[in-house]
Formats: structure tokens, sequence, C-alpha cells
């Protein structure tokens, strides 16, 4: 992790579990915000960060060289060795660029930043609200009346985030299959 991403993350703990400390529950419910809540967050707060890194790198790496590969094929250089070496130029980087884009499509890095971003922004949201008494805490007269409420809706996102993973793992896993039955069915 770069410096400057884990000197946020120190930072945006500690100034989170001071406010934690600062409101009126037992001191169970406060450790169980830190360590369900908290954690939690910061966890994908890092995974959004880390896989939103790996696809704009590869996805960079393929929008360029896919510029620089036909600039390079379209050169008409009369010397032998030149001619050669910018070949296999082309070549180099037209592998770099199948490359990058074939791991991207297999990771799917760009849709796992987005579900780790949506998931985060949504905890963060909760987080908020109820630290605040906002939204659908604010009827509320103090933190102990809502908390069993607000540690349900942190386990609702968590499942979601859960039940949205695998469901996505499923399905990459399915589509070969049915890529292979529709190759198998005989055209009419």
């Amino acid at each position: 992790m770069p410096k400057k991403s884990k000197l946020y993350r120190e930072q945006f703990q500690q100034e989170i579990s001071a406010l934690i400390e600062q409101i009126d529950l037992p001191d169970l419910q406060k450790q169980f915000m830190k360590a369900r809540w908290l954690e939690q967050l910061l966890w994908l707060e890092g995974r959004a960060q880390t896989t939103r890194n790996q696809y704009y790198f590869l996805r960079l790496l393929t929008i360029i060289g896919g510029v620089i590969v036909p600039a390079l094929v379209s050169l008409n250089i009369n010397a032998n060795d030149v001619q050669v070496v910018v070949g296999w130029l082309a070549f180099g980087l037209s592998q770099v660029v199948a490359i990058s884009a074939a791991v991207e499509e297999f990771f799917h890095y760009g849709e796992r930043y987005r579900h780790y971003r949506n998931t985060a922004e949504a905890m963060k949201i909760e987080g908020w609200q109820f630290l605040q008494l906002s939204g659908s805490y604010r009827h509320a007269q103090n933190h102990a009346e809502v908390y069993p409420d607000f540690a349900q809706r942190v386990e609702n996102i968590i499942q979601r985030d859960v039940e949205g993973y695998f469901s996505q793992v499923v399905q990459e896993k399915e589509k070969p299959k049915q890529q292979a039955e529709i190759a198998k069915t005989p055209p009419q």
C-alpha cells in the first residue's frame, strides 16, 4: 500500500475511532463498531483502491499500446535493421496489449472496483447517519436506542456484498458451461 494511502487510512481510523468513543454506547458496542463496521469499511476502501489501480493500469496499457501498434506497423522505413527492430517492437507491444486486455477481462478489475466502491460508500453512509443520528436514525433520542438497527443494517450490507460476490463467481463459472452447450447444439 502506498505511503499516502496508509497515512490516510490510519488517520481516518483514528478520527472515526475517536468519534465512536464519544458517543453514548456501552464499551462492548463501541468495540463491535470498530471491529465490524470500521474494519470492514477500511478493508473495502483498500480493496476498491487496489482494484481501481489494477484496472486503470491494464486499461491504460491496452489503450496506449492499441494506439502505438498501428502507428509502428504503418511506418515505412527503408533501413532493414531499423525495420526489423520496429517489427519486433510492434509484435512485442501487440502482445502486451493482448495480455493486458485478457487479464482485465479474466479478473474483471473494473467490475470489482465498482462493487467494492459501492459497498464501501454504503457502509460510510450508514455509519455517518448513525453517528449523526440522521437519516433512518433521526427520530432516536440516543445512539444506544438505535444501535441494534445500525448493527443489523451493517450486517445486511455485508451480506449483500458477499452474496453479490458469490453470484458473480457462479455466473463466471456458468458462462463457459452455457457456451459449451450452445456449441454442442446443432443448427436447425
